[in-house]
């Protein structure tokens, strides 16, 4: 469609600018967001009544009686700020939306809470194996959807591993793959330093195992989820057979009144 001056107008399409998926965890993590700073506001034992029980304490999960097992789930959503919740809702669109896009809405969600819940159980490992030797138990909470980012991150490496990514701010370009693998190498290195930034090292290569595990042909979960595709595709099978089944003396119903 052109202008009567001869330029073309392009419409934008919103609804492929961020697919539904990422769009519901942007909105649930914002909300959340939001009454974490009211808590923090109007007050501040309130917020930290929402740490102590929402997010991730390995103490809290595997030492208290009764342990409170919903945390590697609640975690996720729980931001330390703005620009922690601004990085993790851009990372999540920026490599979240392709994948959606491949996968559909289902599968991605049900691989972003996989990832997520995943590294939160492998921070609890971590962090309370130690105990076992006579360290103290580890009371600091981890909160942020970053474990699994990390994991939508390796999945991107896997499936488009020559798509090229732009090093923002430096103007040069790199493939998926090695980024991810320079991402990764940093998050080691990271854990085994003398830590002290306050970054959950061990949650973010956590989401990573888990991405490559679920991802890698022939391991467990990768067996997994091709038993359980292939269950429910047998269920839909033998729901349509005996659909069919009941109607097949049906008389056939009327034709429509629509013209092609």
């Amino acid at each position: 469609m052109a202008t009567r001056f001869g330029a073309r107008r392009y419409n934008f399409d919103w609804r492929s600018f961020i697919t539904p998926g990422v769009k519901q965890i942007v909105l649930l993590c914002t909300g959340v967001f939001l009454l974490q700073t009211l808590a923090m506001l109007l007050s501040p034992p309130l917020y930290l009544w929402m740490l102590k029980w929402f997010g991730l304490i390995p103490a809290a999960v595997t030492l208290r009686l009764p342990p409170r097992i919903w945390q590697p789930v609640t975690y996720i959503f729980l931001h330390g700020g703005l620009w922690h919740l601004l990085i993790n809702m851009l990372m999540l669109w920026m490599f979240g939306r392709d994948l959606e896009l491949s996968w559909g809405k289902r599968r991605f969600l049900n691989y972003f809470f996989l990832c997520g819940v995943g590294a939160g159980l492998i921070e609890v490992i971590v962090k309370t194996i130690p105990v076992f030797f006579g360290a103290q138990p580890s009371l600091i909470p981890t909160i942020g959807a970053s474990g699994a980012i990390f994991g939508i991150l390796m999945a991107n490496a896997v499936l488009f591993p020559d798509r090229r990514i732009w090093l923002i701010p430096l103007p040069i370009t790199i493939p998926m793959r090695p980024y991810v693998a320079v991402m990764g190498a940093i998050e080691f290195f990271s854990t085994i330093g003398s830590g002290g930034d306050n970054v959950s090292h061990i949650c973010h290569l956590g989401g990573m195992l888990v991405g490559y595990v679920y991802l890698r042909r022939g391991s467990f979960f990768y067996s997994l989820r091709n038993s359980v595709s292939d269950w429910q595709h047998r269920r839909n099978r033998r729901r349509f057979e005996v659909y069919m089944g009941k109607h097949r003396k049906d008389p056939p119903s009327r034709p429509d009144s629509w013209v092609n």
